[in-house]
């Protein structure tokens, strides 16, 4: 079993989303326990009570919804979804998503994927560059520059790098954590706290450590979003080598590659 998968969910909170989670985020988890998912049958017999065009209009407040939110990168929450816009029509919740995804599909080219089936939180990302396997990144944004060197950082070290290490690393590209920085602002914050709560990133406590020290992984957007073939690409350009001649990564990126151009040919 990989590290990764033995990190309890408290360890892989950030400490923004562990004070989070005392207030709403507390009121969310409690809502969503009460939430049933209806069964087909229950989703048959509401649907009868309702007009065609009362389950489209709901399905485009959901999209409407979800577009401003996704603005700011961060993952929308079935409860949240079911608490402010799809509310009393949660019998028809399915039958919503269900259309809800049609129209990110055809009308806008996002798929909307579910990164955590157990709680349901949901993401878009951009059909035609997750294809071409790149990051479905708006390059206008300077941060996602430097949220690239990140990830590659983390896949070259195998899956995890120590926050010291990764400091050290950005120091050398003359990006200093700790200083206020021109373009990425305050870099220290947007990584830790804006990568994290975008799921991008997972900043993860390292027991017994004084001072105290986090690991990097990558979280379940990145997962999604970026190619690990490109970003080994990316490493091998820099220092003018073969990519092969790092196995492991390789190995890693092509079998990643493989699994998700299979999943896409399914859909």
């Amino acid at each position: 079993m990989s590290q990764k998968k033995r990190l309890s969910k408290t360890e892989t909170s950030s400490p923004s989303e562990q004070r989070q989670s005392s207030t709403s985020g507390a009121v969310c988890e409690d809502e969503d326990a009460m939430f049933t998912q209806p069964s087909t049958s229950q989703v048959q017999r509401s649907l009868e009570k309702l007009s065609p065009s009362q389950v489209d209009q709901k399905a485009a407040e959901v999209v409407k919804y979800i577009l401003v939110k996704d603005q700011k990168k961060i993952p929308m929450r079935r409860a949240d979804l079911v608490k402010h816009v799809i509310k009393e029509y949660r019998n028809v919740y399915p039958e919503i998503m269900k259309r809800v995804a049609h129209t990110f599909d055809q009308v806008f080219g996002l798929k909307l994927v579910n990164t955590d089936t157990k709680n349901q939180s949901y993401i878009l990302i951009n059909k035609l560059e997750a294809t071409a396997g790149a990051p479905s990144f708006n390059s206008v944004d300077p941060k996602m520059g430097l949220l690239f060197v990140v990830l590659s950082v983390i896949f070259m070290k195998k899956g995890v790098a120590r926050e010291s290490l990764m400091w050290n690393m950005l120091g050398k590209l003359g990006i200093n954590p700790i200083k206020q920085h021109e373009e990425f602002g305050d870099v220290k914050k947007v990584i830790t706290d804006e990568f994290v709560r975008q799921r991008y990133l997972e900043y993860v406590p390292i027991p017994h450590t004084e001072p105290p020290q986090h690991n990097f992984l990558w979280g379940p957007r990145a997962e999604v979003e970026v190619s690990k073939a490109k970003i080994l690409q990316f490493v091998a350009e820099l220092h003018d080598r073969d990519p092969q001649s790092w196995k492991h990564q390789y190995t890693e990126a092509h079998s990643s590659q493989d699994s998700q151009a299979s999943s896409s040919s399914q859909r």
